[in-house]
Protein backbone atom coordinates (compact mmCIF):
# COMPACT_ATOMS: atom_id res chain seq x y z
CA UNK A 1 0.00 0.00 0.00
CA UNK A 2 1.44 3.56 -0.97
CA UNK A 3 1.46 5.84 2.04
CA UNK A 4 0.85 9.63 1.77
CA UNK A 5 1.34 12.64 4.13
CA UNK A 6 -0.33 16.05 4.09
CA UNK A 7 -0.19 19.22 5.11
CA UNK A 8 -2.43 21.64 5.95
CA UNK A 9 -3.40 24.87 7.38
CA UNK A 10 -6.67 25.42 7.49
CA UNK A 11 -10.14 24.02 7.10
CA UNK A 12 -9.27 20.96 5.58
CA UNK A 13 -11.57 20.06 2.69
CA UNK A 14 -9.46 18.92 0.72
CA UNK A 15 -7.80 17.08 3.24
CA UNK A 16 -10.67 15.00 4.08
CA UNK A 17 -11.54 14.85 0.41
CA UNK A 18 -8.66 12.93 -0.28
CA UNK A 19 -8.67 10.97 3.22
CA UNK A 20 -12.30 9.67 2.56
CA UNK A 21 -10.84 8.40 -1.16
CA UNK A 22 -7.68 7.05 -0.12
CA UNK A 23 -9.73 4.82 2.38
CA UNK A 24 -12.27 3.83 0.19
CA UNK A 25 -9.76 2.65 -2.60
CA UNK A 26 -7.41 0.21 -0.31
CA UNK A 27 -4.27 0.89 -2.53
CA UNK A 28 -2.96 4.41 -0.54
CA UNK A 29 -3.54 5.08 3.07
CA UNK A 30 -3.22 8.81 4.63
CA UNK A 31 -1.12 8.28 7.37
CA UNK A 32 -0.96 12.01 8.89
CA UNK A 33 -1.64 15.13 8.54
CA UNK A 34 1.04 17.61 9.68
CA UNK A 35 -0.36 21.29 10.26
CA UNK A 36 1.21 24.62 11.12
CA UNK A 37 -1.72 25.87 12.56
CA UNK A 38 -2.73 24.49 16.13
CA UNK A 39 -6.83 26.13 15.57
CA UNK A 40 -7.44 24.75 12.15
CA UNK A 41 -9.86 22.50 11.51
CA UNK A 42 -8.17 20.25 9.58
CA UNK A 43 -6.91 18.76 12.78
CA UNK A 44 -10.63 17.80 13.66
CA UNK A 45 -11.27 16.40 10.14
CA UNK A 46 -8.08 13.76 10.30
CA UNK A 47 -9.38 12.90 14.16
CA UNK A 48 -12.55 12.08 12.78
CA UNK A 49 -10.98 9.99 10.14
CA UNK A 50 -9.00 8.35 11.92
CA UNK A 51 -6.01 10.04 10.85
CA UNK A 52 -3.32 11.31 12.94
CA UNK A 53 -2.47 15.18 13.33
CA UNK A 54 0.93 16.82 13.98
CA UNK A 55 0.99 20.15 15.04
CA UNK A 56 4.33 22.35 14.59
CA UNK A 57 6.08 25.79 14.86
CA UNK A 58 7.63 27.46 12.26
CA UNK A 59 11.53 26.87 14.15
CA UNK A 60 10.25 23.14 13.44
CA UNK A 61 9.24 23.73 10.27
CA UNK A 62 12.69 25.22 9.66
CA UNK A 63 14.82 23.35 11.64
CA UNK A 64 14.51 20.00 10.79
CA UNK A 65 12.27 18.36 13.48
CA UNK A 66 9.90 17.82 10.77
CA UNK A 67 12.12 16.71 8.08
CA UNK A 68 12.97 13.96 10.97
CA UNK A 69 9.29 13.07 11.46
CA UNK A 70 8.33 12.91 7.99
CA UNK A 71 11.41 11.07 6.80
CA UNK A 72 10.31 8.14 9.87
CA UNK A 73 6.47 8.19 8.19
CA UNK A 74 8.56 7.55 4.86
CA UNK A 75 5.73 8.50 2.50
CA UNK A 76 5.68 7.78 -1.22
CA UNK A 77 3.80 11.18 -1.85
CA UNK A 78 3.29 14.40 0.15
CA UNK A 79 0.67 16.55 -0.57
CA UNK A 80 -0.06 20.25 0.08
CA UNK A 81 -3.58 20.70 0.21
CA UNK A 82 -3.83 24.46 1.53
CA UNK A 83 -0.90 24.83 3.14
CA UNK A 84 0.35 28.20 3.34
CA UNK A 85 3.83 28.67 4.32
CA UNK A 86 6.63 28.18 1.59
CA UNK A 87 7.69 24.38 1.51
CA UNK A 88 11.78 23.93 3.20
CA UNK A 89 14.09 23.28 0.35
CA UNK A 90 14.98 20.78 2.82
CA UNK A 91 12.22 18.34 1.90
CA UNK A 92 11.93 19.04 -1.13
CA UNK A 93 15.54 17.60 -1.50
CA UNK A 94 14.60 14.72 0.65
CA UNK A 95 11.82 13.56 -1.18
CA UNK A 96 12.75 14.64 -5.10
CA UNK A 97 9.58 14.79 -7.32
CA UNK A 98 7.44 13.15 -4.26
CA UNK A 99 6.10 16.90 -3.20
CA UNK A 100 2.82 17.71 -4.92
CA UNK A 101 0.73 21.28 -4.21
CA UNK A 102 -2.65 22.44 -5.90
CA UNK A 103 -2.96 26.20 -6.71
CA UNK A 104 -6.44 27.93 -7.41
CA UNK A 105 -5.66 29.38 -10.66
CA UNK A 106 -4.24 28.13 -13.87
CA UNK A 107 -0.36 28.92 -13.49
CA UNK A 108 1.64 30.71 -14.24
CA UNK A 109 -1.05 32.94 -13.84
CA UNK A 110 -1.97 34.32 -10.32
CA UNK A 111 0.68 32.17 -8.52
CA UNK A 112 3.69 33.52 -6.22
CA UNK A 113 4.08 34.95 -2.90
CA UNK A 114 0.95 36.04 -1.25
CA UNK A 115 -1.00 34.15 -4.15
CA UNK A 116 -3.44 31.98 -2.21
CA UNK A 117 -6.72 31.29 -1.40
CA UNK A 118 -9.05 34.11 -1.61
CA UNK A 119 -6.25 36.39 -2.61
CA UNK A 120 -6.18 34.43 -5.62
CA UNK A 121 -10.05 34.45 -6.67
CA UNK A 122 -9.93 38.42 -6.26
CA UNK A 123 -6.88 39.19 -8.53
CA UNK A 124 -8.65 36.91 -11.01
CA UNK A 125 -12.33 38.66 -10.49
CA UNK A 126 -10.27 41.94 -11.07
CA UNK A 127 -8.71 41.15 -14.07
CA UNK A 128 -12.11 40.05 -15.94
CA UNK A 129 -11.00 36.92 -16.38
CA UNK A 130 -13.21 34.76 -18.12
CA UNK A 131 -11.79 31.22 -17.35
CA UNK A 132 -9.96 30.47 -14.36
CA UNK A 133 -9.00 26.68 -12.46
CA UNK A 134 -6.83 24.86 -10.66
CA UNK A 135 -3.26 23.78 -11.05
CA UNK A 136 -1.17 20.42 -9.51
CA UNK A 137 2.19 20.76 -9.79
CA UNK A 138 5.26 19.37 -8.18
CA UNK A 139 6.68 21.64 -5.37
CA UNK A 140 10.17 22.80 -5.74
CA UNK A 141 12.31 25.31 -3.77
CA UNK A 142 10.15 28.70 -5.27
CA UNK A 143 6.70 29.59 -5.12
CA UNK A 144 4.22 28.00 -7.33
CA UNK A 145 6.60 27.10 -9.98
CA UNK A 146 7.59 23.44 -9.74
CA UNK A 147 6.56 21.52 -13.01
CA UNK A 148 2.36 21.22 -13.99
CA UNK A 149 0.97 17.73 -13.38
CA UNK A 150 -2.49 18.78 -14.47
CA UNK A 151 -4.79 21.48 -15.03
CA UNK A 152 -8.77 22.18 -15.19
CA UNK A 153 -10.15 25.57 -16.45
CA UNK A 154 -13.73 26.60 -15.65
CA UNK A 155 -15.95 29.43 -16.74
CA UNK A 156 -16.15 32.12 -14.61
CA UNK A 157 -18.41 34.49 -17.06
CA UNK A 158 -21.25 34.44 -14.29
CA UNK A 159 -19.34 35.01 -11.32
CA UNK A 160 -19.19 38.89 -9.96
CA UNK A 161 -17.95 38.22 -6.32
CA UNK A 162 -14.63 36.21 -5.57
CA UNK A 163 -16.44 34.09 -3.38
CA UNK A 164 -18.52 32.58 -6.29
CA UNK A 165 -14.88 32.06 -8.02
CA UNK A 166 -14.19 30.03 -5.18
CA UNK A 167 -17.08 27.79 -4.94
CA UNK A 168 -16.12 27.07 -8.68
CA UNK A 169 -12.39 26.11 -7.49
CA UNK A 170 -13.57 23.91 -4.80
CA UNK A 171 -15.74 21.83 -6.86
CA UNK A 172 -12.70 21.22 -9.31
CA UNK A 173 -10.23 20.84 -6.47
CA UNK A 174 -12.59 18.33 -4.27
CA UNK A 175 -13.17 16.34 -7.42
CA UNK A 176 -9.39 15.90 -9.46
CA UNK A 177 -6.80 16.31 -6.96
CA UNK A 178 -7.84 12.79 -5.29
CA UNK A 179 -7.63 11.47 -8.36
CA UNK A 180 -4.39 13.04 -9.54
CA UNK A 181 -3.15 11.91 -6.73
CA UNK A 182 -3.91 8.22 -6.91
CA UNK A 183 -3.13 8.58 -10.89
CA UNK A 184 0.60 9.00 -9.48
CA UNK A 185 0.66 6.68 -6.84
CA UNK A 186 -0.77 3.79 -8.91
CA UNK A 187 0.30 4.22 -12.84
Amino acid sequence: MKKIILFASGSGTNAEKIIKHCQENNKIEVVKVYTNNPLAQVIDRAKNLNVPAVVFTRAEFNEGFVLDKVVKDSPDLIVLAGFLWKFPESIVKAFPNKVINIHPALLPKYGGKGMYGMNVHQAVLENKEKVTGITIHYVNENYDEGAIIFQKSVSIEDCNTAEAIAHKIHLLEHQYFPEVIESLLTT
